[in-house]
């Protein structure tokens, strides 16, 4: 049973118990507390033969402000156990490095809010149901990590839902500043809450590869359009 343990900071701390219902032993940490690690609340799931614990942070919203807002945001790291069934402790998130457990496919419809990293970007559910990607600005960007686009992509098509002119999406490999394989126009659909598909074709992009999508504008700067979802064509 792993759960937040001290006050304040927290760190996760797990019991064992031969039954559900208990009685518990505890055993120590699974992440030791330090400044770093307030609001933890964790879970640990097995998956593909390896176990994973998963917890909370304020990391991302410390890169704008150290004032206090409930705004954590979810981490993971492999754990591993030892032979008696106890737990190696785990060091900090920022401190561990995750390993992609398999590239991405990007010849399926892909949910937008697939993202490894964006900042400004935050998620909506829009009234028929669907949930998209929203706050999007002129020069924000967000990363999907680990992309397999195997013998070449040719295309590239975006669901997506804009109500002001000149916005476009530069698709890039490994950075904001990558190679550019293809550049979409996201064309004005009349409202916020209607979508269209809308594509280009795509050039340069065969392997795997860190996927990047840079939001630009030529008029407008800010609440550029909503994304649905997107999918690349062989």
């Amino acid at each position: 049973m792993a759960f937040a343990s001290t006050y304040c900071p927290e760190g996760i701390g797990y019991a064992m118990s031969d039954q559900p219902t208990g009685s518990w032993t505890t055993n120590g940490y699974i992440m030791r507390p330090t400044q770093r690690t307030q609001g933890n609340h964790p879970g640990i799931i097995d998956y593909k033969g390896s176990s994973y614990v998963f917890g909370l942070n304020y990391d991302l919203i410390h890169l704008e402000t150290f004032k206090h807002h409930e705004r954590r945001s979810t981490s993971a790291a492999k754990m591993h156990y030892n032979p008696d069934g106890t737990i190696q402790e785990v060091p900090y998130w920022a401190e561990n490095v995750l390993e992609q457990i398999e590239p991405l496919n990007p010849y399926r419809r892909v949910e937008a809010e697939t993202i490894a990293w964006g900042y400004g970007l935050k998620t909506e559910r829009m009234p028929d149901g669907r949930m998209c990607v929203t706050h999007i600005d002129d020069n924000e960007s967000l990363c999907v990590q680990g992309v397999d686009f195997g013998q070449g992509a040719r295309e590239f098509s975006v669901t997506a839902a804009c109500n002001v002119e000149g916005g476009y999406i530069e698709i890039r490999l490994d950075s904001t500043t990558g190679p550019l394989i293809g550049q979409v126009e996201i064309t004005r659909t009349g409202a916020m809450d209607r979508f269209k598909s809308m594509s280009c074709p795509i050039e340069g992009a065969w392997g795997v590869y860190d996927l990047y999508f840079c939001f630009k504008s030529t008029a407008q700067k800010n609440n550029l359009f909503f994304l649905d979802y997107w999918e690349f064509k062989q």
